[in-house]
């Protein structure tokens, strides 16, 4: 195991009704005057955004606000966020939505800061200041409610990148299941999708002897593997939404990743393609996954038959373990495609012409060497390899 710091102060209400809370908590973290930043119209229409604000009132805490995120969220809109935030004198972002929300309000919390462009951030510049940040979960994915981390797509040249910094981190986190009930089962199934995907980035390592850790992704794995059907089957099972809702944080405020190192190739390879074609992240993910774990499988054959065995239920090969490997990326791809999931770049409306371009922006855009790296340095025509293995 390597030698790690970990912080992650974010104070968590979970459970029914606690929208109804937000007030309170902003003015425990020292708001004085809100943006309210938010999605579309289920905010609305749901009545949930009433009792958001209803309960900032109630409190005596001024606000104002932003709609209109959309999956990937974008630049522009971060932008336009930045400049409502220096007019108004907002010293508080409260997030409304899931992850792509929370993103953009963490992107805007550390621009209103920042003298420069905040896109420095998202090149590689770190977050060491920014407006405190709080969230009401409306999805189980991405994670981004417990976690230092934001992915915006810049829409000149459409690079989705990633930032990370504790400032980022929300300072609390309003985690109601209940708000999950009425998603329509494929944004169930993406969350589900990105969960996972999230726990695997980490699985994927080239650290020695990190026990403690690999047991916690595959508990989590275990818990989706179990929890993903039954929601899927029935969407108001509320203990079902707590449980993925719970672990969606676990997986990704990096408790399970100290300590060793970290792939995240299966999400770089992605961005490109979710950018590109604005499907789900999730969706994206599904078809992503199973090629790239298939084309590295060999750097480190027990890692992938081991989390074949745990989680997946496959009876080890100790003479052929490459087989084993494979029936677990085989079991995987299975259930994401059970649970509503594409299994191939045509569901998902890509291209296969759109290959090269998709290669020329993941592996040479906005600065990069023509490689990515994580689990396995993958070059350009790696890369190509891996989406002709998606078609």
């Amino acid at each position: 195991m390597e030698n790690f710091t970990f912080y992650s102060p974010t104070f968590f209400a979970f459970g029914k009704d606690t929208e109804n809370e937000a007030g309170e908590y902003v003015k425990r973290f020292g708001g004085t005057k809100v943006l309210i930043h938010y999605g579309g119209k289920s905010a609305k229409s749901s009545g949930l955004l009433d009792r958001v604000e209803a309960s900032l009132t109630k409190e005596g805490i001024p606000f104002v606000s932003l709609g209109g995120v959309k999956p990937n969220p974008r630049s522009g809109l971060v932008y336009e966020g930045i400049e409502l935030c220096k007019k108004e004198g907002v010293d508080f972002v409260l997030a409304v939505g899931g992850g792509s929300v929370i993103d953009s309000s963490k992107a805007i919390a550390a621009g209103v800061l920042y003298d420069g462009d905040f896109w420095d951030f998202y090149s590689g510049k770190p977050i060491e200041e920014a407006l405190p940040v709080g969230t009401i979960l409306t999805i189980a994915a991405a994670g981004s409610e417990g976690s230092p981390d934001s992915v915006i797509t810049k829409e000149e040249g459409m690079f989705k990148r990633g930032a990370s910094g504790n400032a980022i981190r929300p300072r609390f986190s309003i985690l109601n299941p209940a708000l999950t009930q009425t998603l329509p089962a494929y944004q169930s199934a993406a969350g589900i999708t990105d969960i996972m995907a999230h726990l695997y980035e980490r699985y994927l390592t080239n650290t020695k002897e990190v026990e403690v850790t690999d047991r916690l992704i595959e508990a989590l794995l275990l818990t989706m593997k179990h929890e993903g059907p039954r929601v899927i089957a029935d969407p108001n099972n509320y203990e079902a939404r707590a449980n993925i809702m719970w672990a969606g944080m676990m997986a990704h405020n990096n408790s399970c990743g100290v300590g060793r190192s970290q792939d995240w190739n299966s999400h770089n390879i992605e961005h490109e393609f979710s950018a590109l074609y604005d499907c789900a992240h999730g969706a994206g993910l599904a078809v992503t996954m199973p090629a790239v774990f298939k084309y590295v499988m060999k750097h480190d054959v027990m890692r992938f038959a081991k989390v074949a065995v745990r989680v997946w239920g496959c009876q080890m090969d100790f003479d052929h373990p490459e087989v084993t490997a494979l029936e677990g990326i085989e079991a995987f791809r299975s259930f994401l495609i059970s649970i509503g999931m594409p299994k191939n770049f045509e569901e998902l409306g890509t291209k296969e012409e759109d290959i090269p371009k998709l290669v020329e922006v993941l592996c040479r855009g906005d600065g990069r060497d023509g490689n990515i790296y994580g689990f396995v340095k993958l070059n350009e025509e790696d890369c190509a390899n891996i989406y002709r293995m998606m078609l």
